[in-house]
């Protein structure tokens, strides 16, 4: 078979074209791989920890309370006391003679809280009380929140030796009769002054001819009755019995409610209480057992 040069020259070309494109179908050698370093990841920070969001303090308050002088050392410690219940609330003690806080009341005194010494001084600021002791119409007690707190009993207390033997009520009046003794007792727009004008109507015994003869001393509340008698100023003198305990007196006697009625403690928030709701919470400690126990320490007979 004749092969020509022709046909020699297209078969180199063919070989020649394999080869290229057995070279192209190797590749080109992959490129070095190249460790590249590892970079972080974007750190994302943790959110920072917030403090739970604490309560707001609770609002001061400020309650004015108005209380008969023979509740000082109890009422006092009650206040301490209610601290530690309430811790915002302010309480500012106003110790008087239940008629002299009456009086101030009326006069537009701040005040949020009443407590008596009688029902005379807190019927006379109590429009739904009878109107012949209410005669001015006065309307300051809140109706809902009134209660009888306490009972008391009126003492007959003698200084260290009792100079006069006196013993009971019934040897106050034989030395009264004999005009043989100065016996202290509380005015007459004083509760425990009116418990007293009782006990000497009921003995029959005429106060004004006794004053006269000098055989009565007054006091403008029942603590100045009591330092008369622990003075020794007097013989002996007609104060409440928790007065006659906190001032280490002597008691001889008390006086039965047929001589003069019972000794009941009002109290009431009043209207024009800047802070209605705290006072009758602070009234309401007032009826607790803790509350009672301080009371009955000193010979109050809690009512709440």
């Amino acid at each position: 078979m004749r092969i020509t040069l022709k046909k020699i020259a297209a078969l180199l070309l063919a070989f020649a074209l394999l080869l290229g494109l057995t070279a192209c179908a190797a590749g080109t050698p992959d490129a070095p791989a190249t460790d590249t370093p590892a970079t972080d990841a974007p750190k994302t920070e943790a959110p920072i920890a917030t403090e739970a969001p604490t309560e707001a303090p609770e609002e001061e308050i400020t309650l004015i309370v108005f209380a008969a002088a023979s509740l000082t050392e109890t009422l006092s410690e009650i206040a301490d006391l209610y601290k530690t219940v309430a811790p915002n609330v302010n309480i500012v003690l106003t110790f008087e003679s239940s008629g002299t806080l009456k009086t101030n009341i009326e006069e537009g005194a701040d005040c949020d809280l009443f407590i008596s010494a009688g029902q005379k001084q807190m019927n006379q600021l109590d429009v739904n009380a009878d109107p012949e002791i209410n005669t001015a119409g006065l309307d300051f007690v809140l109706a809902d929140s009134r209660c009888n707190l306490l009972e008391n009993k009126v003492a007959l207390a003698v200084p260290d030796g009792n100079p006069k033997g006196i013993n009971s009520y019934e040897d106050l009046k034989t030395a009264l009769e004999a005009q043989d003794v100065l016996l202290a007792m509380g005015n007459e727009d004083v509760p425990v002054g009116q418990y007293t004008q009782k006990i000497l109507a009921f003995f029959g015994l005429d106060e004004a001819a006794l004053a006269g003869a000098g055989c009565i001393t007054y006091g403008s509340n029942v603590k100045e009755v009591a330092s008369q008698v622990a003075e020794g100023a007097v013989d002996c003198g007609i104060i409440y019995q928790t007065d006659a305990f906190s001032a280490k007196l002597t008691v001889v006697d008390t006086a039965t409610k047929e001589m003069c009625g019972q000794v009941i403690y009002p109290a009431s928030v009043l209207k024009v209480s800047a802070h209605p709701e705290a006072a009758q919470a602070f009234l309401d400690f007032l009826k607790t057992p803790e509350a009672a126990a301080i009371f009955e320490a000193v010979g109050f007979t809690p009512l709440g």
